[in-house]
């Protein structure tokens, strides 16, 4: 007999045992007994059979990591969701998406369950206050978006002194009133936001004004852009890109062209602010990127990796010029 043609169901007659028994002494060897497996090598050897090299064994279920957001319908979040997620392929985790939907209460529970459950947690955009989110720290795995907490590992961008930023380009085009379109006040990078409006501000010597606060969504773009309007202001800087485009949209609906009558700059870059009307000056960060990279975080806790106190990686940010943004107007 050949022995590239030797099978295993011939190692088995020749062995005298079942073509079963031969396969698990060959992967699984620890499921017979040593006796028996000695038996059949020994046929293995005799008829020169060389086993198939066995196949990868696919990830076991390692456990859950858990994403939480704060809305899950805003595109900014999708590339961070898709960056967990590419991170997660092959790592035997599965992800667990939750929604808070802007709220700390929610929050909370859901942390509350995912430490009942031993559960890694990413949590983006906080609605929680930092000595929250550090005593979850000491109970499961968890790492922050965009929050600076001594011993808590995080991922940030900073997209605060991009704002700044912002205040300047609008300073180059003669504006010197502005206004600041608040998000949830108990967002820590919108106070984050405004507070680098203000500094900016009074560097350039300019007037900056806050209104709000507003949902961070588009069907509460109307009533902002109604105050920002009213406000005497020539240009305003949204929360976020959302809140943005739906200020563009009351806009068109009250005849006010952007940026000949006003100026406007969102925050995010997401998907379709690109190709509003106008398109929107805005934020913009790597988003996708951030989600891995919170989710390498968590994996090194979940592995036993020690990570340095208040381990913080910065991601880089800047600001995109588009065409919502113009010289100041002159109104009559």
């Amino acid at each position: 007999m050949a022995k590239d043609t030797v099978t295993m169901r011939d190692v088995a007659n020749h062995a005298g045992v079942a073509v079963s028994t031969v396969s698990r002494a060959l992967s699984s060897p620890e499921r017979i007994s040593p006796e028996t497996r000695e038996l059949i090598l020994r046929a293995a050897r005799e008829l020169g059979y060389a086993a198939p090299a066995p196949k990868p064994a696919p990830h076991t279920n390692r456990g859950y990591v858990a994403l939480l957001v704060p809305d899950i319908t805003n595109p900014f979040y999708f590339d961070i969701i898709r960056g967990s997620q590419e991170r997660l392929r092959n790592s035997g985790y599965t992800q667990i998406l939750i929604d808070t939907e802007e709220s700390g209460s929610a929050e909370r529970g859901s942390l509350e369950q995912l430490a009942q459950a031993s559960t890694g947690a990413i949590v983006v955009a906080s609605r929680l206050p930092d000595e929250d989110l550090r005593e979850f720290s000491t109970r499961i795995p968890l790492v922050t978006m965009n929050r600076t907490i001594e011993g808590v590992p995080a991922i940030t961008m900073d997209t605060a002194a991009v704002v700044g930023q912002a205040v300047e380009h609008l300073a180059s085009l003669g504006h010197t009133r502005i206004c600041y379109v608040s998000g949830s006040e108990r967002s820590a990078t919108n106070r984050r936001r405004w507070e680098a409006c203000q500094d900016a501000a009074e560097r350039l010597d300019l007037e900056v004004t806050r209104i709000g606060p507003f949902n961070p969504k588009p069907d509460s773009g109307a009533a902002a852009a109604d105050v920002l309007w009213h406000s005497g202001a020539t240009a305003g800087i949204a929360f976020n890109d959302m809140l943005a485009i739906g200020m563009l949209q009351r806009f068109i609906e009250r005849g006010i062209h952007v940026p000949d009558d006003i100026s406007i700059v969102g925050c995010d870059d997401i998907f379709g602010s690109d190709f509003c009307s106008p398109p929107l000056t805005t934020i913009s960060g790597p988003t996708r990127r951030v989600g891995r990279e919170l989710t390498t975080l968590l994996l090194a806790q979940l592995d036993g990796h020690e990570l340095d106190h208040g381990t913080v990686v910065d991601l880089p940010v800047y600001l995109k010029l588009r065409a919502s943004t113009g010289p100041v107007p002159q109104r009559s």
